[in-house]
């Protein structure tokens, strides 16, 4: 008698199953408190299937990579509405690689000015989705670029 549920699959098959479920990290660098869309953000995540770690405001860069490395995610997805992108991006891109776990996807969203794009993903930052994105977008986004860490 086998599992029901597993029935009828190869033995790879189950094994591709049987992984973890891709962790997410929702994090607000800095002192911008406005976290609506963090929340927002998070709960999507959740329901997509994800599992979700929220690390709440005024985290530093330092902070989010601790605590990326010690929740062992896949994703860090950070959120920045204060202006503050340009320094606090880069910085959790290079905490991380500090940590060795350089290997952490790290995507940013919030009010980011189209010019300040290539300097983010010069940093390391993934993707960048700004107001207007929508949350089947970023979803999508995650599903096709984010795998399950090893």
């Amino acid at each position: 008698m086998g599992n029901t549920e597993t029935q009828g699959y190869s033995k790879e098959e189950r094994v591709k199953m049987a992984k973890r479920t891709l962790r997410v990290m929702v994090a607000k660098p800095g002192l911008d408190g406005h976290d609506r869309g963090a929340r927002v953000l998070a709960r999507c995540f959740r329901d997509a299937g994800f599992e979700v770690i929220y690390t709440g405001c005024h985290q530093t860069p330092e902070q989010i990579a601790a605590a990326a490395v010690q929740e062992d995610v896949d994703l860090v997805g950070l959120s920045c509405l204060s202006g503050a992108h340009r320094y606090l991006f880069p910085a959790v891109v290079t905490a991380l690689k500090e940590r060795k776990a350089e290997d952490i996807c790290v995507i940013g969203g919030g009010i980011i000015p189209e010019q300040d794009f290539k300097m983010l993903y010069d940093s390391g930052i993934k993707e960048i989705f700004t107001p207007g994105a929508t949350l089947d977008g970023i979803v999508e986004w995650v599903r096709k670029n984010v795998m399950v860490r090893e």
